[in-house]
């Protein structure tokens, strides 16, 4: 390739100056948001109350991302492409908001914001203004599915979006600082799982403009043959394109992207034209442009552009000092807006005909607004799927080996819209059953003995949660759904990511045109009850309480506590819109307790009395043994057995809760219980012993304003494991049922007295299970084996 002729050829000189006013007028838009209050079009000298009186925003990155915008629309209109664009730089807002009202998307989703004088006047000052639009890329910019919080997750977001999407191109632009993030560096390898046969593709624009906040950035400061090895090791072929004069920079830029997307298309036509898929070499751009460039070179006396003091508000004093108002005045004019905007305030014909129309506008794309193109999943019928149960208790099954064949059969009635991600997991947690249709996706190496690896496999494994859930993430909000399955324990590591998540989700609620899309779904397993292999370093039961501190109208938690209700609970949650809904169920055997009629019943109900293993009939219960979880449920009914053996007089009432959120009122989340029902559940004024799967204060938290709140009491995890038995186990955290039982006899009022030689069994109890496991290494027999009868046997253990 004669680099140099390519770069002189790219662009014609109309080209190039249609194309650089574009830029213009993009960042005359970008700085105005940032500054003016009034005077958009600078028809009068600025002045104080032109300025905003809080001054927000981060100039740095724009000018970089609008000269990406403006490029990638060229191209989109020369190669008729289905484009997007995710903005890792996310604080880049008012670039991007840019774009949008200069393509008249943003005047189509609000139509206040007209692309005139007056609207220009609204876009200025709803930016990082009380009532108007945050800062950053948030949901409120159309084209955008990545928040400007969510740094480190771009390029997963976008490798998400291109699965299952094969003419899509998603360009997707990294910043410096945000590549020195963990979440980034893992993403990069993300090509490892993107099949160009049947995927889309992914342009990763590696923006470095030198500086962080206050510091220069690692990339843009080791030698460039190193950066480059590093993303030629990374599957990459990476072209450079590099200066601070913009006639330059957008010559060798258009070649570029040329070249890279020539490359794409050549890639894609030889996986799809019959022969073998393999992994390709993928292009993609290291562009190194000055922090802040076309801004102020110096502001009193210190040099700002190219440098960290570019990255925010460049000039902040405007209000008070005239010279910085002054400079301000001279940064806009150099745009030169008298040669960019009408006497309406309207782009000039030139510059409205330069980007694409209609679907084609990246802030105008379906995929970027995913409800609009999502589609209801083809699920088999659960209840095909199910567990029979004869009797409660009967017969032993582990919960998440029951659902892997429903999960292999969505896979298959689902080959373009269903995706399976887990760091690893999937078949600990027992969903190998997928593997009966599907491979894990790869597109790297395969050697003799590999297990189901192939570029066609709906399986995606790789062992980072941050790139499972910013995959998953990329996938659900560009239009279609999935399951992110985990160990309970790590899947802390994806707080964050959660956090941002759960806010996109709130915030486009209350937008009107964003439409809503598939439920995020997590399947923990592998959970802190049974960690045979591992011990307290996989104990963690907490991300559930991470969950409940996110707005009550986009969460929701089920705990089943046995197969026949995992099933009917994640064909809700597959059906679901717009939640975030976390599913905690055991993989190891364990009895079965409801029909699957009971099930459905009783997942739609979220909680209720098992009427089966209660002794109160119809009358005012003694006690309720509440329980939330498989094994709290176990040994919760493990007790209830004890007690109606050895005190068949008392009255017991167990309630088993599967939607954990009925537990709060229903002024605090709409699964709520509404008082009168939960007294008439749980009492006004008796005991209730609660088993619960996680710390238990969650359950105070939700449940605090409750009438019978102070005759709560709780047993639930508190932070005591090892690699133990699992009965050593629930010992360790006061769960086990000998508890339980005492628990009962010291909280029902009139019961100690007669009931001491039971409580001193049960002390007994306890010390003769822990001494069985110090001496043989598992459960005594007596516990391990015990089973559920409907009638009193004495013979029963």
């Amino acid at each position: 390739m004669d680099t140099a002729l390519d770069v002189q050829r790219a662009l014609t000189d109309d080209e190039l100056r249609r194309l650089d006013a574009y830029w213009r007028a993009a960042n005359y838009l970008t700085v105005g948001q940032i500054y003016l209050l009034g005077n958009p079009l600078l028809r009068e000298p600025l002045t104080p109350e032109d300025i905003k009186p809080r001054l927000l925003g981060h100039w740095g990155t724009s000018p970089g991302l609008n000269l990406i915008y403006a490029h990638l629309n060229r191209l989109i209109v020369a190669r008729d492409l289905n484009a997007m664009l995710v903005t890792g730089p996310g604080h880049g807002g008012p670039a991007i908001v840019a774009n949008t009202w200069l393509e008249g998307t943003w005047s189509e989703r609000y139509h206040d914001v007209a692309r005139d004088e007056a609207g220009m006047a609204r876009l200025f000052r709803q930016f990082s203004f009380p009532g108007g639009i945050p800062s950053h890329v948030a949901a409120d910019v159309p084209g955008s599915i990545h928040e400007g919080g969510e740094l480190g997750y771009a390029l997963s977001h976008a490798y998400g979006a291109a699965f299952d999407h094969p003419d899509l191109v998603v360009a997707c632009v990294v910043g410096d600082g945000e590549a020195e993030t963990g979440p980034l560096a893992g993403s990069w390898l993300s090509n490892v799982f993107l099949n160009p046969a049947r995927d889309g593709a992914v342009l990763p624009i590696l923006h470095l403009n030198g500086y962080k906040i206050a510091n220069p950035t690692v990339l843009s400061r080791i030698p460039e043959t190193d950066l480059l090895d590093l993303m030629r090791g990374s599957g990459y072929e990476p072209y450079v394109v590099a200066g601070d004069d913009p006639s330059v920079v957008h010559r060798t830029l258009a070649a570029t992207m040329d070249r890279a997307l020539d490359e794409i298309a050549a890639i894609q036509r030889r996986a799809r034209s019959g022969g073998v898929v393999e992994r390709p070499r993928w292009p993609m751009i290291v562009l190194r442009t000055p922090k802040g460039w076309t801004g102020p070179r110096e502001v009193d006396g210190t040099e700002v552009e190219g440098t960290y003091r570019a990255h925010q508000v460049p000039l902040a004093g405007v209000r008070d000092n005239p010279a910085h108002l002054a400079e301000l005045e001279h940064w806009l004019r150099s745009y030169r807006p008298e040669e960019l905007f009408d006497a309406t305030g309207a782009p000039v014909d030139e510059l409205r005909t330069l980007p694409p129309t209609g679907d084609r506008r990246m802030s105008a794309n379906p995929v970027t607004n995913g409800g609009v193109v999502l589609r209801d999943l083809v699920l088999p019928d659960f209840r095909d799927y199910g567990v029979d149960v004869p009797e409660p208790g009967q017969p032993m099954a582990g919960a998440t080996g029951v659902l892997g064949p429903w999960i292999r059969d969505v896979i298959a009635a689902n080959p373009q819209a269903f995706r399976l991600f887990g760091p690893d997991e999937v078949a600990s947690n027992r969903l190998g059953a997928a593997f009966e249709v599907t491979d894990r996706a790869w597109m790297a190496a395969t050697v003799p003995g590999d297990d189901h690896l192939s570029p066609d496999g709906r399986v995606m494994e790789v062992l980072s949660e941050h790139l499972c859930q910013g995959w998953l993430e990329g996938y659900l909000l560009t239009g279609r759904h999935g399951v992110f399955t985990s160990y309970e324990a790590f899947i802390h590591i994806v707080d964050s990511m959660l956090n941002q998540h759960a806010k996109w989700l709130k915030v486009t609620r209350a937008i009107p045109w964003r439409q809503p899309i598939a439920s995020l779904n997590y399947l923990l397993s592998s959970h802190v009850w049974r960690q045979d292999h591992n011990g307290f370093s996989h104990q963690d039961p907490g991300f559930i309480d991470h969950v409940v501190n996110k707005k009550a109208e986009v969460v929701r938690v089920y705990l089943p506590p046995d197969a026949n209700t995992l099933l009917s609970t994640m064909d809700h949650c597959l059906r679901s819109r717009h939640y975030i809904n976390v599913v905690v169920a055991g993989k190891q055997p364990a009895p079965n307790w409801l029909t699957m009629d009971e099930a459905i019943q009783h997942t739609r109900r979220g909680l209720g009395i098992w009427e089966w293993a209660s002794t109160d009939g119809e009358s005012e219960p003694d006690v309720v043994l509440a329980c939330c979880g498989d094994v709290p449920t176990l040994e919760t009914l493990a007790a209830a057995d004890l007690l109606r053996r050895h005190l068949p007089d008392l009255k017991v009432r167990l309630v088993n809760v599967v939607d954990l959120m009925r537990l709060q009122p229903d002024t605090e989340h709409p699964h709520g219980l509404p008082d009168k029902e939960f007294d008439t559940i749980f009492t006004p004024d008796r005991p209730v012993i609660f088993a619960y799967h996680g710390y238990p204060w969650l359950i105070h938290r939700l449940t605090y304003r409750r009438t019978n709140h102070e005759n709560l009491h709780v047993r639930g995890y508190k932070e005591e494991g090892t690699t133990t038995t699992p009965f050593d186990m629930v010992m360790l955290n006061d769960l086990d049922r000998f508890h339980l039982v005492i628990d009962v006899i010291d909280r029902v009022p009139g019961l100690g007295a007669r009931a001491a030689h039971l409580r001193q069994q049960m002390v007994d109890a306890r010390q003769a299970a822990r001494d069985y496991t110090r001496r043989y290494g598992e459960d005594d027999p007596q516990v391990a084996e015990w089973r559920w009868v409907r009638e009193t046997d004495p013979t029963n253990p």
